[in-house]
């Protein structure tokens, strides 16, 4: 079994802040942006200990660059993820936008680089491209912006979708070499892509068979390109003081998410999602609701697993050494975010975090660091 480098200080916890707040269980209601919303759940992610915050993007949503800033606004230690669609921002103008926001925050940015897997939600913002396309074209963007945020001279890039002449970057991104990126996809198109780019592969919140053979493959595409890249489990924990209590919260969860999505006539069964990661979680929840130690398929099978979708449920000791089980596979950052988005973050912050940080510390002094 693959071992993680015992190294406590790369385990890495990532929350989710938005401009209001909204979930599976909780229609939006009010206004799309709520500025004191935001600043509150920010605050929250800092007081509790997350290292980063995701911020969303969608072809509906706020634009996510102009909500980081906000949230690292109103924060002095929390950093930022930054949902990123490749392809609609020419990439050296990207590259700058992100370079001075890390300016901005004194070296809080980090960007993550969604292609999108539904057409259908492309074109709302009128992209028309296949699949394999935005990756392809994803690669060439990441190349253009890793060339705008170190080359120290003018650049030419001809590619298949971009052509730059005499491009540079006159500011360069506080953190070196550059700002990180992390990198999520699961089709064959987007492997090879998040071997070449990622810093970080972000996977959802697989059976611990599939995370084994998601960062195999991720390895092998990167070592390649002489890379090793750290990696990424997006899970939606379910705490309560006792286990029993937990799993009666998560069916209360449930049954709340079928309720919603009978009420606006959107599907509970019989889901094709048009991406490989939702396919990977309905298969996964093909084998039961409840997996491995705990983890728990059952919104997600409602949802087809539309984004993070999946659970570890418990008391916070149990979900505890449930993520530590991740940590041995070689995760290291987990992106953990409540179906109660800001309670939740308050909880984990006092209850998890702590835990699973103590664990790995733990894990570290007990034994030297393993390489696969």
């Amino acid at each position: 079994m693959t071992t993680q480098t015992a190294d406590a200080s790369a385990l890495e916890f990532i929350g989710f802040v938005a401009p209001h707040e909204a979930s599976e269980t909780r229609p939006l209601q009010g206004p799309a942006f709520d500025s004191d919303y935001l600043v509150r759940v920010a605050r929250a992610h800092e007081e509790g200990g997350f290292d980063r915050a995701l911020v969303a993007f969608s072809s509906r949503s706020p634009e996510s660059i102009l909500i980081a800033q906000a949230a690292l606004g109103a924060t002095r230690r929390l950093n930022a993820l930054i949902a990123h669609r490749p392809g609609f921002t020419a990439p050296t103008i990207a590259a700058r936008q992100l370079a001075t926001l890390d300016h901005l925050s004194n070296g809080r940015v980090g960007v993550h680089i969604i292609t999108g897997g539904s057409d259908e939600e492309l074109q709302q913002d009128g992209d028309r491209t296949t699949k394999d396309q935005r990756y392809a074209r994803a690669s060439e963007y990441l190349d253009i912006v890793r060339q705008e945020w170190t080359s120290p001279e003018p650049f030419d890039y001809e590619g298949e979708y971009y052509h730059v002449r005499q491009g540079f970057g006159g500011i360069k991104p506080v953190q070196a070499p550059h700002i990180p990126i992390y990198f999520g996809g699961q089709s064959d198109a987007a492997i090879p892509v998040a071997g070449k780019h990622a810093d970080v592969y972000a996977l959802w919140g697989e059976t611990h068979q599939q995370v084994r053979e998601t960062i195999a493959r991720v390895r092998a595409a990167a070592a390649v390109h002489g890379r090793s890249p750290r990696f990424s489990l997006s899970l939606r924990p379910i705490l309560a003081d006792t286990e029993d209590k937990a799993w009666t919260r998560a069916e209360a969860i449930k049954a709340r998410v079928k309720e919603l999505r009978e009420r606006a006539g959107l599907k509970t069964a019989g889901h094709a999602p048009p991406n490989a990661g939702s396919q990977r979680l309905l298969d996964a929840a093909a084998l039961g609701e409840r997996l491995d130690k705990r983890l728990w398929t059952g919104v997600a099978a409602l949802t087809g697993a539309q984004g993070n979708s999946t659970a570890l449920v418990g008391d916070p000791d149990q979900v505890a050494d449930a993520l530590l089980d991740y940590w041995n596979l070689g995760v290291t950052t987990f992106l953990i975010r409540g179906f109660d988005p800001y309670d939740d973050a308050v909880d984990y912050g006092r209850n998890l975090i702590p835990r699973v940080r103590a664990l790995v510390a733990e894990r570290a002094s007990r034994r030297p660091a393993q390489a696969a």
